[in-house]
């Protein structure tokens, strides 16, 4: 009579037993993912600090002002440093850090500044002296077309450096002196080269 009693409560606790089993089991599955994301994320922090401990041990970064963020592995540098050999040794150490995958040097040192600041310069320079030139060209033509004396003669204006160099054939040294006159009285111009202008029959 009480053994169909003892069979049943015994299959209860073996169900309650595996479904206890199953959900332990469940358990450990969806903590792994967490537990992973959580791991990478230390790591980056973690680089971050050893590459800051780094600096912060190193005598020849004491003035320097370096900044260090790191992404999957990937240190990024940013700030200043008083030289390039200041920020050659700061890239040199994050390099060398357990899980750096690579190096994103942009600290800003004067030398780096000097050079863009030179190329910029230079850039700017060649800008303006081929529009400079170009424009007192342009002009002087416009000035000659417009003097009485002038006007009716065929005078090539060439510019380099802001020296415009006039030649071509006019009746009278008046005409040479006007157009002279005129290409000095433009805006830029340094000096102007006259031995090109000839005198001659009229064009």
């Amino acid at each position: 009579m009480n053994t169909p009693k003892i069979v049943k409560s015994i299959s209860a606790a073996t169900l309650v037993a595996v479904l206890g089993m199953s959900g332990v089991v469940l358990a450990e599955n969806t903590e792994k993912p967490h537990s992973n994301s959580a791991m990478d994320a230390i790591s980056d922090s973690a680089i971050t600090a050893k590459v800051k401990a780094k600096f912060m041990d190193d005598t020849r970064l004491k003035n320097a002002d370096i900044g260090v963020t790191t992404a999957n592995g990937a240190v990024t540098l940013t700030g200043s440093a008083s030289g390039s050999e200041v920020s050659d040794a700061a890239e040199d150490l994050a390099k060398h850090v357990k899980g750096v995958t690579s190096v994103d040097n942009k600290i800003y040192t004067p030398s780096v500044a000097r050079k863009v600041e030179s190329k910029t310069k230079n850039a700017a320079h060649k800008t303006e002296r081929v529009v400079s030139d170009s424009w007192i060209t342009t002009k002087v033509k416009s000035v000659l077309l417009a003097d009485s004396l002038t006007k009716g003669f065929k005078i090539s204006v060439k510019t380099t450096q802001h020296v415009v160099a006039l030649s071509g054939t006019v009746d009278t040294q008046a005409a040479i002196d006007q157009a002279v006159h005129l290409a000095s009285g433009i805006k830029g111009v340094s000096s102007v080269d006259s031995s090109g202008l000839t005198i001659g029959k009229n064009q």
